[in-house]
């Protein structure tokens, strides 16, 4: 269509108008009923205080270096203590912190700063520092009213979706031990690390404070060796840890509060397991200065061979003294096979021994050689034992042979490869063990029966369960029954033969200051008729290995742990521990205690304390 010739004139309507200067933010402009600039504006930023974590993601994207991050009062668990401070005399208003913020906290307002209220060159000092103040404004939600740019899930430029790790299908998993996780191929992992933000929030939530950020952008460089010598800085055990770590850091990892945390976990097998043999050796080779001085290990646990690899690093003879006839301890006789196969354990230990430490087997102190014998043959000694001991729930019929504690059993099939089942079992317990020993006897009834018939029952509800989410799941899918929210009431016997279980109504685990406390409701019950109980609520150390006259002088916990310094140090000075017996079963905190008594035993030897 042809421009009209009388276009010019629509202008002059304006010519009699009176001009009008908005002085914003002191008068208000309505656009589309808002009031300020163009609802799509970009102005002044704004920060939710209590979402922020301080990842840092909007400081890294910034193209003006406009943000720096400042102490703010976002501290706690999973949280930096820093926040943004944005430069308006730098900031481009384009956007781009907003569309990486991990946590969705930063938004951007319809507010702005218009200009100075002077000539820049007729204000002193005083005045320069009020306008510094002005245009660097610390984002603390005071814009939060006029909400202007934000970016949602889906506009997000993180990428919020973690690669699935690929699984042995339910219906082929059930009939053997074979390993679960089939592991990342060579493209998932490039493409589970690029997801990292590197914030550095699991670093400080690893109890070994694994340089984690770090070892991901080497996997994403496809550098697996610079990966796995990132590693063994802080965990001798990765190819373990790849495994069955807890993964706290996952917890906290700043993908989570908006997506998927960071594979870290597989991540960390991925890098172990594919490393070449030849190439993983030359990580391990180290030139050592050896010393004259000895240190005895008790328990070949991941803390024991954590202390055992860093004392030999540091040039100490180092024995370990293992009861059993396998070294890895709870690693190698608490976790089932599907989980943790035997040739990661022993991986992990041969590149251990390789620098010089020795395993005794079958060697149990207190019977073959005592605590106090090794004090006398040894400069240091570091006892690092697991949990063997299950707790009994005290029922007249765990006297029989068909009601048994879930450690034992699971030790029994590991060493041997054998283990009494039966065509019903019922566990007791809602903890990752219980897990375990209820998916060992689905698949030896597969293998056995040709169908699973196990029940589980735990006094927690399914929302705080104690075992990790995938062992939840994954037991569901190979057939075992969960009922979350109930306890044991009687063991129903005839003769010597167990008949049935009885469970009562959990009506509450803990009380109101978070202490076990249990409550049931008696008249709410529940049978099942097995042929067999699993106890699975609960390991206990066994400390008779230790002399009595040495026991008396070990300081001890309200809670009957060994009581240790910051560097595992006990109230006997050449006495160290970690571990089960300081901290409670963990993989990951037992291998940082076996790190930290290390640091502390080679000052002691030294003659620091």
């Amino acid at each position: 269509m042809k421009k009209s010739l009388f276009s010019p004139l629509a202008t002059w309507k304006n010519f009699a108008k009176v001009p009008v200067t908005i002085q914003y933010p002191k008068e208000d402009l309505d656009v589309f009923d808002k009031p300020g600039a163009s609802p799509s504006y970009r102005g002044l930023h704004t920060n939710d205080l209590a979402k922020c974590v301080g990842c840092g993601t909007c400081e890294d994207i910034c193209p003006t270096n406009a943000i720096r991050m400042v102490p703010g009062p976002n501290e706690g668990p999973g949280k930096k203590g820093v926040i943004p401070e944005i430069d308006y005399g730098r900031c481009c208003f384009c956007g781009f912190c907003v569309d990486v913020c991990t946590s969705g906290s930063l938004s951007m307002s319809r507010d702005y700063i218009q200009t100075a209220a002077h000539p820049l060159d007729k204000i002193g000092e005083a005045e320069l520092r009020e306008i510094k103040r002005v245009f660097t404004v610390a984002p603390n939600g005071e814009h939060g009213e006029n909400p202007g740019h934000s970016t949602d899930d889906e506009e997000s430029w993180l990428d919020l979706e973690r690669i699935e790790m690929e699984e042995i299908p339910t219906s082929e998993r059930v009939e053997s031990f074979m390993e679960v996780v089939r592991g990342f191929s060579r493209e998932q992992a490039h493409k589970e690390a690029s997801r990292c933000v590197e914030c550095e929030l699991c670093v400080d939530t690893c109890p070994a404070h694994m340089e984690i950020p770090k070892y991901i952008k080497a996997i994403w460089q496809d550098d697996l060796k610079q990966a796995v010598e990132i590693m063994y800085h802080t965990n001798p055990l990765p190819g373990i840890c790849g495994r069955v770590c807890t993964h706290k850091c996952e917890t906290v990892c700043s993908m989570s509060l908006r997506g998927e945390p960071v594979a870290i976990r597989w991540l960390k097998r991925y890098a172990v397991d594919n490393l070449p043999e030849e190439e993983y050796r030359k990580v391990i080779a180290q030139e050592i200065v050896r010393k004259e001085q000895k240190v005895a290990v008790v328990g070949s646990g991941p803390s024991g061979l954590a202390a055992a690899y860093y004392l030999s690093l540091a040039g100490y003879q180092v024995t370990i003294f293992e009861a059993l006839s396998k070294a890895g301890g709870m690693m190698r006789v608490g976790v089932p096979k599907y989980r943790l196969p035997d040739s990661a354990i022993s991986r992990d230990i041969d590149h251990i021994v390789s620098l010089g430490a020795e395993i005794r087997l079958n060697t149990r102190v207190g019977r073959d050689v005592s605590l106090g014998e090794l004090h006398e043959q040894f400069d240091a000694v570091y006892i690092s034992t697991g949990l063997h001991l299950g707790r009994p729930l005290g029922f007249d019929a765990e006297k029989l042979s068909h009601v048994r504690q879930s450690i034992d059993l699971l030790r029994e099939f590991r060493l041997t490869g054998e283990m009494p089942t039966a065509e019903r079992v019922a566990i007791i317990g809602g903890g990752n063990v219980a897990m375990d020993i209820a998916r060992t006897m689905a698949r030896l009834q597969k293998s056995r029966y040709g169908k699973v018939h196990v029940v589980l029952a735990s006094l927690e509800t399914r929302d705080i369960m104690p075992a990790d989410e995938e062992e939840i799941i994954e037991s569901g899918e190979e057939g075992v029954e969960i009922h979350p929210g109930w306890g044991p009431a009687d063991i129903q016997t005839d003769g010597d033969r167990v008949t049935g279980i009885e469970f009562k109504r959990c009506i509450q685990v803990f009380d109101e200051e978070k202490r076990f406390s249990p409550r049931f409701d008696e008249d709410d019950r529940i049978k099942f008729e097995v042929d067999m109980v699993v106890e699975s609520v609960g390991q206990a150390s066994d400390m008779s290995y230790i002399d009595k006259e040495l026991i008396e002088k070990i300081e001890m916990t309200p809670r009957r742990q060994v009581k240790v310094s910051d560097e595992g140090q006990t109230s006997l000075p050449w006495l160290f521990a970690g571990g089960d017996i300081v901290h409670g079963p963990d993989a990951i905190t037992a291998i940082a205690d076996g790190h930290a008594a290390a640091r502390g035993i080679e000052a002691y030897l030294n003659g620091g304390h």
